[in-house]
């Protein structure tokens, strides 16, 4: 059997076993062995564990279950209420400010736990019905979390960009600063929709009432959204609530962008300050409240790792049977041009997300893509932001896209067919980032390129 046929029988063999239900680390390990069993000496399967235990046998590794500690010890707590309120009574004077609130807020939260599940968990269930209650339309109060929930991926620090580092072989540090210019993108290109969203809206209910004949107080009282009032002692009282979360994150930037450590060490500062804040801030210091942050840790950090080490036993059966460099010559072979090329990747990874999550993506994908991107000069941390972005997008898109499911749960009076319509502007406003990245690709590489120096 040539080494083509093989490469398809594995890619639809591995498709079914994904789609039968089974977790994801299984199918992937399943996969595998079934074909060192089949098509590779026997003695390879003696050798499995210590194979797979060679590939996490990487410091780099640990950063994982610290920044995953990191994201539990929050989560945990009301914290996400607080960032939303905090920025709430700052912005409240703002057109359509409870809307910025709650973009805002689901980036400083993004910054701290690095989940977008979580995110938009942790924002949504104060931020929607806030926003419903003060005339904002379903489709808008759940598209803004459901969107601003995808930036726990791209803003540093992100599980996301850790494991694509190291399918890709590429600095963590390097990825990391990569992504704050990407997420400042998509914070400023939400905020302008929200706003503009926003007005429009205003301006209908307005017009729609006008034309029932009704007066101008009932109008005024019906198409109000901004109700509340902040006095500035409010909006100062309320920076206790906020600044914690913010040196925490600054701390976190200065100690891995200052040199001061590495992605490692910087994720154990993450760990301790978010456990001590909340221990200190929330009274988490119960056994129970305890315990509870450190099963979902293990449980979440067991699953990642598990994917993370049959994922490099997937990879390890796909080079020896010649796999991966059959297809990158394939698709070298194409005589594609790079644009032509980096397009259809992004069909690709689109489908993709639609049905998979972005950990199993990136470490499925990246190494059977990664030699053409060479070949053709494509920038490996430029690419890894838009293939992040990309991830972005099928995590609110159907039919398996998590944000929209996670913002179901939150708010289930809400139908998820006006879930679905509120984040298709948001998806576009995704799109349109990537080509803006690809336009101005120093938004992803002038910062990395300023500390680290160029390559």
């Amino acid at each position: 059997m040539d080494t083509a046929t093989i490469g398809l029988l594995y890619a639809g063999v591995t498709t079914l076993l994904l789609f039968s239900g089974m977790p994801i680390a299984f199918a992937l390990g399943l996969s595998a062995l079934g074909f060192m069993a089949g098509f590779m000496p026997s003695a390879h399967l003696g050798v499995v564990a210590e194979t797979v235990f060679a590939e996490l046998d990487n410091f780099t590794l640990l950063t994982i279950p610290l920044f995953v500690l990191m994201g539990a010890a929050i989560g945990k707590t009301r914290a996400g209420a607080d960032v939303y309120s905090s920025l709430n009574a700052w912005l409240y004077k703002v057109p359509g400010g409870l809307g910025l609130a709650n973009v805002f807020a689901c980036a400083v939260f993004a910054a701290m736990c690095g989940s977008s599940p979580a995110t938009c968990s942790a924002i949504g269930s104060s931020g929607i019905p806030q926003l419903v209650k003060r005339g904002y339309s379903e489709g808008l109060a759940t598209g803004i979390i459901a969107a601003g929930g995808t930036l726990g991926i791209l803003i540093p620090p992100s599980l996301t960009l850790i494991l694509y580092g190291l399918a890709s072989e590429q600095s963590i540090g390097r990825l990391f600063m990569a992504g704050i210019g990407p997420g400042l993108l998509l914070i400023l290109l939400f905020s302008i929709w929200v706003m503009f969203k926003y007005n429009l809206e205003r301006r209908f209910i307005q017009a729609t009432q006008a034309k029932l004949n009704k007066s101008q107080a009932e109008i005024e009282s019906l198409a109000a959204i901004e109700i509340d009032y902040y006095s500035w002692s409010d909006r100062l009282a309320s920076l206790p609530r906020l600044l914690p979360f913010l040196i925490l994150i600054a701390v976190i930037m200065i100690a891995m962008y200052g040199g001061w450590a590495t992605p490692s060490e910087v994720a154990g500062i993450g760990a301790t300050g978010a456990t001590l804040m909340v221990i200190v801030l929330y009274k988490c210091y119960r056994l129970d409240d305890i315990q509870k942050i450190l099963s979902g840790t293990i449980r979440e950090s067991t699953m990642i790792m598990m994917i993370i080490a049959t994922s490099f036993l997937f990879t390890y059966v796909m080079s020896y049977l010649g796999i991966t460099q059959a297809s990158a010559n394939w698709l070298v072979g194409l005589g594609l041009s790079k644009w032509v090329f980096f397009f259809w990747v992004n069909v690709f990874l689109l489908v993709l997300g639609f049905f998979l999550p972005p950990v199993a993506i990136i470490l499925m994908v990246t190494p059977i893509i990664l030699p053409t991107l060479n070949a053709m000069g494509i920038d490996l941390i430029w690419f890894g932001i838009v293939m992040t972005i990309l991830m972005e997008i099928g995590l609110i898109t159907p039919p398996v896209g998590l944000n929209l499911f996670v913002i179901n749960g939150i708010a289930p009076e809400i139908k998820l067919k006006n879930i679905i319509m509120g984040t298709l502007p948001f998806i576009g406003l995704m799109f349109l980032g990537i080509i803006i990245l690809c336009v101005f690709p120093e938004i992803v590489t002038w910062l990395p390129n300023h500390f680290y120096g160029g390559f």
